[in-house]
């Protein structure tokens, strides 16, 4: 039996028990009682009374993950239990994360699928890594291009003024805020990278003697179709463990092929066996960790953040009669030339429903043959003749409330949008959020017409495209609303304090400490994290009754060994760590179920008793029912997790 006919027959037999069946495996009863009051206007399933969503960004799983060892009797899905390395963090004698690149010349049309596979030969040594944009060296505390705009800072920066840049760590952690700097020219090879020119074809240690954990280090290139190019999927790749048939094996390619500063930074792991990422190894010993949580959208920040907020992906909505975005910010993913891949306009938006254009077929004729998808009317989820926005770009609202006008007319940002978000429903229900984002407070001030130098720095930092609340006009047009729910992050660490944090708190780090490679550090993320988790198990009362989700926005651009689930056009996409740290996710477990970002929507949804938010969004999925023989492949797809198993409330 071929593996396709194996794979479709396994569906229907999954399906031929019986949706009704399924429903009651994947959403069993919670061993809890059904009327908890979290005093705050909202009665929840569980003794879960509050829910805080802390995002960084960019790393895959395995770059984090790739070699933790979880406690005795639970497993791991990583580069160390696949043997792609040892235990030594040494790549090992096998292929599994062998990249290629294609040659001599290119295809004439964007490709994701079997047209990559032509041509294709494989690296001889992997291609060197690269410093991209991390800095140089220390620097003075300033807003480009007068200064830095990031860590590290200098002598110069007095350390009374470190506190109010970064406000979301511990006054011990603020001299990382100094230290890191590559002692290199941005784009140059990182040679702190053992071997960094000779690498074997495969993954590779970031880590070293030359480059300590606490040190910049390179991006990856992580835009929508780059993603699906990375990726290079098709269903006649399909078996058992991996029935979409993605192959991950574009990953260096395409980045030197766009000219993204890349290299092989793709490749890169931390390894925990050594001492990197000390915070998330002793958490992920002490509480849950998932190793099958991806990012909901292939692609960069923005439409991450949207997912997790609202579920779906944002559409173009008219403004001031425009009824689509401006043609040159409409993307086209053909390669310039046959000797040129990079886009003929690679821009942030995408009509998905249009055959017709270039880009589309490619990935909305692989969906299609997905048994998953296939008997679907829409299995791209494309509204007809709808633009959506799938790459980063700023809200239709300035931080202040107005209308960003000159943004939206010149195609810099989205018009405002009537988009339901998690926010909405639970002010529907009288249930009390809050957005907290890193200098939001300051860009605010800026937005008024502030010109003082430090609100400048701060509001630099302000991530303005992560806050998807930014982008409603349910939220922001309204003074009310803006004052109940966006706020800073600082904000955040007062109500700890107050012991008045709302039922579900977002956070965002400010790009300062939000890990982002290149700009930040995943010790300076740790740091924050560690300063939560501090604080919230010093007010025991609050810590029993609170879930803290700790994730990241997308992988980066980093490669990851895991199966990938497309749902629809926008995604999924690739592995992200995620950690839950309650009192009710003790004991070092490692959980398997399928999820992605809206996985946090829906378990604040069950939790407190809400519905979907459309008829459309993604929280309408199934829970994935997993199974012992492939625990990580769902047998009823397309599913996605609600996160309740990630507790035992026994």
């Amino acid at each position: 039996m071929s593996r396709r006919h194996y794979n479709r027959n396994r569906l229907m037999l999954t399906t031929a028990l019986g949706s009704a069946l399924l429903a009651i495996i994947a959403n069993g009863p919670v061993a809890a009682d059904d009327d908890h009051d979290d005093r705050q206007g909202g009665r929840t399933a569980t003794p879960i009374k509050r829910v805080i969503v802390l995002i960084g960004e960019n790393h895959s799983f395995d770059n984090i993950y790739g070699t933790y060892q979880p406690r005795k009797g639970q497993s791991v899905s990583n580069l160390l239990s696949k043997g792609i390395v040892n235990s030594s963090g040494m790549p090992a004698l096998n292929t599994q994360a062998q990249q290629f690149q294609i040659n001599p010349s290119f295809p004439s049309k964007y490709f994701i699928d079997y047209h990559a596979t032509a041509g294709k030969t494989v690296y001889a040594t992997l291609p060197a890594p690269v410093t991209s944009a991390a800095p140089t060296a220390p620097g003075p505390a300033a807003v480009p291009p007068v200064g830095l705009g990031q860590a590290p800072f200098d002598a110069t920066v007095p350390n009374s003024l470190l506190p109010t840049l970064a406000p979301s760590l511990e006054k011990s952690d603020l001299g990382l805020l100094r230290t890191g700097a590559t002692d290199l020219p941005p784009n140059a090879v990182d040679t702190r990278i053992t071997n960094a020119t000779s690498l074997p074809n495969g993954v590779f240690q970031v880590t070293g003697p030359m480059l300590p954990y606490d040190s910049f280090s390179g991006d990856g290139v992580h835009r929508f179709f780059h993603m699906w190019q990375q990726s290079d999927c098709s269903y006649l790749n399909n078996t058992p463990d991996n029935p979409s048939g993605c192959l991950n094996d574009l990953y260096p390619f395409v980045g030197i092929a766009r000219n993204g500063a890349s290299g092989g930074n793709s490749m890169a792991f931390y390894n925990m066996i050594e001492g990197d990422a000390p915070v998330f190894k002793r958490l992920a010993d002490e509480y849950t960790l998932n190793d099958n949580y991806h990012q909901a959208v292939m692609g960069g920040t923005a439409v991450q953040h949207v997912m997790i907020e609202t579920a779906d992906a944002i559409p173009w909505e008219t403004y001031k009669g425009l009824t689509q975005p401006l043609a040159a910010t409409v993307t086209n993913p053909d390669p310039k030339s046959p000797t040129n891949v990079a886009f003929k306009v690679d821009k942030q938006w995408t009509i998905c429903s249009n055959l017709a254009q270039p880009g589309i077929p490619a990935i909305v004729n692989y969906l299609a043959t997905l048994p998953w998808l296939e008997t679907s009317t829409n299995p791209s989820n494309c509204q007809s003749g709808r633009y959506y926005m799938i790459d980063n770009l700023s809200p239709g609202y300035l931080p202040n409330g107005q209308v960003n006008d000159a943004g939206i007319t010149t195609g810099a940002a989205v018009p405002p949008s009537t988009m339901r978000t998690i926010g909405d429903a639970l002010n529907e229900k009288n249930i009390s959020w809050a957005y907290y984002g890193g200098g939001y407070s300051a860009a605010v001030r800026v937005a008024n017409g502030s010109t003082d130098p430090v609100d400048g720095l701060i509001a630099f930092n302000y991530c303005d495209h992560c806050n998807a609340f930014s982008f409603a006009t349910s939220i922001m047009a309204d003074r009310a609303q803006r004052s109940a729910h966006i706020k800073d992050a600082i904000d955040f660490f007062d109500a700890i304090e107050d012991g008045n944090l709302p039922s579900v708190a977002y956070v965002k780090p400010d790009g300062l400490v939000d890990g982002h490679p290149a700009t930040s550090k995943l010790s300076l993320f740790e740091a924050m994290v560690e300063n939560i988790v501090d604080k919230l198990k010093a007010h025991p009362h609050l810590f029993k009754e609170t879930a803290l989700f700790v994730t990241v926005d997308e992988a980066g651009g980093y490669w990851d060994s895991g199966f990938i689930q497309p749902l629809d056009f926008f995604g999924d996409g690739p592995r992200i760590p995620l950690l839950v740290i309650s009192p009710y996710a003790r004991g070092g477990k490692v959980k398997h179920s399928y999820n992605d970002h809206v996985s946090v929507i829906k378990f604040i949804e069950r939790n407190w008793g809400l519905g979907p938010l459309t008829t459309r969004s993604r929280d309408n999925l199934r829970n994935p029912v997993m199974s012992h023989g492939n625990p990580y492949v769902p047998m009823n797809m397309p599913a996605i997790g609600d996160l309740f198993d990630m507790f035992d409330f026994d």
